[in-house]
């Protein structure tokens, strides 16, 4: 098991990208806190890993809050008795609105989730993992969206910025053993889109020159197979990089 005995964090762990990582996690021998804000889905979660190899905590929480961020990895010390990996997956989409269509709302909510929520909990990781011999290895799930801008003007600026902090933190806290990498998926099946409401049509209709030559959606299970590189020793030289995972989608 390559990941026998690892404390790891997982947020946005209820469905889509997150709950195939902590699935794929736990049955690689990881214990893991897995953080959401649909308890009910998370319980479910649960009980369909009970016989598995790891051990599955479930903890409600909304990423967008410094309490929740640092309570999760503070239930991983009293559970387990360190912590191992971060992953920082939870996020949402805006509306799809070009810059001059941003409501302050909108921009608010999106970069205290995709933004705010990773720094806060990076921040409390840093500090357990400087404290550790063995360091850490913290992974956010980034997006394309923040390499080739295409999405709304909000996202792509937030999922930027994760990639920006990922590749900082990775030089500042190397000395200490500490990895961060980033994972960008392209199009994957997941409920993202549920936190988009009502696009905006301008932003909407430009996206979707760009959209009608993606390739078609790919499975979770393929971020959680990166995640579970990034997580392993066998990633164990690779700091500050952003794995893309789009199925080729922006190799042109």
């Amino acid at each position: 098991m390559r990941l026998e005995n690892r404390s790891v964090v997982v947020t946005g762990a209820s469905s889509g990208m997150g709950k195939a990582i902590v699935e794929l996690f736990v049955k690689e021998g990881a214990n893991v806190i897995a953080v959401a804000r649909r308890k009910e889905r998370l319980d479910a979660l649960a009980a369909s890993l009970s016989e598995e190899a790891g051990r599955i905590i479930v903890m409600k929480g909304d990423i967008s809050l410094r309490e929740d961020n640092e309570a999760m990895i503070d239930l991983a010390l009293s559970s387990f008795g360190r912590l191992d990996v971060l992953v920082n997956n939870a996020g949402i989409m805006d509306d799809m609105s070009p810059i001059g269509d941003v409501e302050d709302e909108r921009y608010e909510r999106v970069m205290k989730t995709n933004v705010y929520g990773p720094m806060c909990a990076m921040r409390k990781a840093v500090d357990v993992f400087t404290k550790q011999e063995s360091g850490g290895t913290i992974i956010n799930i980034a997006s394309v969206g923040g390499m080739r801008s295409v999405a709304g003007a909000v996202y792509c600026a937030s999922k930027a910025a994760l990639i920006s902090m990922t590749k900082n933190t990775a030089f500042m806290y190397a000395p200490q053993g500490i990895r961060c990498n980033a994972i960008a998926p392209g199009g994957i099946e997941t409920e993202i889109s549920t936190s988009m409401g009502m696009p905006n049509m301008n932003g909407y209709g430009r996206v979707q020159t760009v959209l009608a030559a993606a390739p078609k959606p790919g499975p979770a299970q393929s971020i959680a197979n990166a995640a579970l590189f990034l997580a392993s020793d066998e990633s164990s030289y690779v700091n500050g990089d952003v794995l893309v995972v789009d199925g080729g989608w922006i190799a042109g």
